[in-house]
């Protein structure tokens, strides 16, 4: 790295249900690290120009997905079609940790369509 470089990191999103961090923006791609803390959720919610893929760093939880709902833990994933009404709830005593890869072509919150949200965050 050349001196007048400097590496950039990045900053914490904070959020009712937890933080997440941006690792990548890519114009094709988009990586996620977000912590989920126990007993919190994020919104219900799909997207209509990304999918994504979630990986279980850390912590137990239950992915909703469609109409299912489907137990996760360390080192298991679960992809996320777009379109696809999904949540993410932390059941376990630890905060629960994700990798996420968004592909499609928005990754902005503006693809964040909310249904249902504990926090007060859905428009209308």
């Amino acid at each position: 790295m050349h001196e007048d470089e400097q590496e950039t990191v990045p900053s914490a999103e904070e959020r009712p249900w937890g933080y997440y961090k941006v690792l990548s923006d890519e114009k094709d791609h988009k990586v996620k690290r977000f912590v989920v803390y126990p007993g919190r959720r994020l919104s219900l919610q799909r997207h209509r120009l990304r999918s994504e893929h979630w990986f279980i760093l850390t912590g137990e939880g239950v992915v909703t997905l469609g109409d299912s709902e489907i137990p996760v833990r360390t080192g298991q994933s679960v992809d996320i079609p777009v379109h696809s009404l999904h949540r993410l709830m932390n059941t376990g005593e630890n905060d629960l940790t994700v990798i996420e890869v968004q592909s499609g072509s928005d990754f902005s919150e503006d693809d964040v369509e909310r249904i249902e949200d504990d926090y007060g965050r859905v428009a209308g």
